[in-house]
This record gives structure tokens, sequence and C-alpha cells, in this order.
């Protein structure tokens, strides 16, 4: 298993701009928690990153013996907003961010069928210099529910382009998120997401989707019990035989410092896998 820290450890849920960390430290802590790789967002860098910017997080990550897993280099993407999709008219900055730190992936957004023309050039583009394009399972987008992910997937028809699987957006929007899931999903899985999460009336926070409306969860984290049932996502990720990235895409948490939440995190993921 390669384990991936998504930088978002050192952001906040609702405010995904302001680190709380700077990439070394989040570097640092990955290190000593036993992590393999980095999963890039533009809180740290991005599009918006100067050169030198860029060659310093490089250089910061080499030293570590790091590999950065996927890149999500502008916030448009992260907060899965109307302007997400605009990376697809300009793919070229993205793909040079990810270039730059020999990421084999890039996330972008995608929210209706217009989109989809788009989608396909960008992945043409990406393809011609050996990375692919991935979507997330997600809430107000074209891959919140199975069906829509596979009708979207076949509509792009790229072999570049796939999915982010991750099981709470999925439990969310009220799927199942199971092995009979990742069956189906399996040829165009390209990359996982892991975040917890207990859906309950009154829950700290509400997100809407499309599928059924506003829904009311609190935030947990990976390590602790009660939420998503990990151990259907292993059993369907064996039964796929997933070689790929296991990214940790927790927020920073409360009542644990981020260095303490991705340590247990990685405990738990390494000992269950």
């Amino acid at each position: 298993m390669k384990l991936s820290l998504s930088v978002r450890i050192a952001e906040g849920f609702l405010s995904k701009e302001e680190a709380i960390l700077t990439l070394a430290e989040v570097a640092d802590l990955a290190v000593a928690a036993g992590y393999d790789a980095i999963c890039m967002r533009a809180s740290q860098i991005g599009i918006q990153s100067s050169a030198d910017q860029i060659d310093e997080a490089v250089k910061t990550l080499k030293d570590r013996e790091l590999d950065v897993s996927m890149a999500t280099p502008d916030f448009a993407i992260v907060y899965n907003n109307d302007q997400g999709p605009d990376c697809l008219r300009n793919i070229t900055p993205y793909l040079d961010v990810a270039e730059r730190f020999e990421a084999p992936l890039v996330r972008v957004a995608i929210k209706k069928d217009a989109d989809i023309p788009h989608v396909q050039r960008a992945a043409d583009e990406a393809a011609e210099r050996g990375i692919r394009l991935a979507h997330q399972c997600h809430t107000l987008s074209l891959f919140e529910t199975i069906e829509n992910i596979e009708r979207s997937l076949a509509a792009i028809d790229r072999p570049n382009f796939g999915l982010i699987y991750e099981p709470a957006n999925l439990e969310l929007c009220d799927q199942d998120y199971g092995p009979q899931t990742l069956e189906r999903l399996a040829p165009k899985i390209f990359n996982v997401y892991l975040q917890n999460q207990i859906i309950r009336s009154g829950g700290s926070v509400t997100l809407n989707t499309w599928c059924r409306g506003p829904v009311e969860f609190d935030i947990i984290q990976i390590h602790d019990p009660g939420g998503i049932d990990f151990a259907r996502v292993q059993q369907g990720l064996q039964q796929i035989g997933y070689q790929g990235s296991i990214t940790v895409h927790q927020c920073a948490p409360e009542g644990q410092t981020p260095q303490e939440s991705a340590a247990a995190t990685a405990q738990f993921l390494r000992s269950s896998h």
C-alpha cells in the first residue's frame, strides 16, 4: 500500500486556502508517521505559486524522499464551485505544476454535460505529457451517484481520465460504497481518498447534494469508530487488486494536532490493510 497524506491535514474544513503548517512541517510529519507521498493542494502550491516557490517545494519533498501522488492546483477545484471546471479550458498550467512534482495525476472538476468536450481536450493534452486526470466522487457534480459516475466516465471516454474513489461523499449521496461498487468502478479508479464522518440530524456540518438535498453530519477522524465502514472499503480494494495510492484526505482535526492525527491514521490504515 502506498500511503499518501493530503496537505489538507493543515487546512480547515471550510477554509481551504489558509495553511496552518508550512510544507516542510507537513512533509516532516508525513515522514515521521510513515507516509510515502504527499497529495498536493493549492493551499501549499498551485497555479498561483511562483517558479521559485515551486522549486523550493520540489526540493523540500525530494530532500525527504516523498513523492506527490496527485496535484489539485487551484482553489476552485477544491471548493467544487461554479469556477471549478474553468481548469478544463486551460489545463496547461495545471499540468506544469504536476510535471514539476513528477505527479502522475491531476484532480479536476466537472459540473455539467457541457463541460465534457473540455474534459476530453484537457485529457488529450495531459496524455501527451504522460499525466492522467481524475474527478473525485463528490456532491454537487456529475460524480454524485454511481449511475452518473458510470455515465460520465463513458461519455468522456478517455483512457487517462478516471475516478478518485471516496466513500464519504458516496455515503452523503446515499450511495453504496462497498465491494460491489468498487467492482463496478474498478477499471477507472485512479486514486483513493479516505475521510470519515457520522451522518446524523443536528450534525455540525451541512452539505447540499443534488440527489437528496442537504445532509447533516459530524466530521470524525479516520481512525475513530462509528463512521465509514473501512473494513468493507478494504475488502473491496483487495478484491479488485487496487495497487495505487491511498490518500488520507482529512482536514485539520478538533482536539488533536495534525501530527497526532496523521500518525494515528497511518497506524490504523497500515494495521488494517
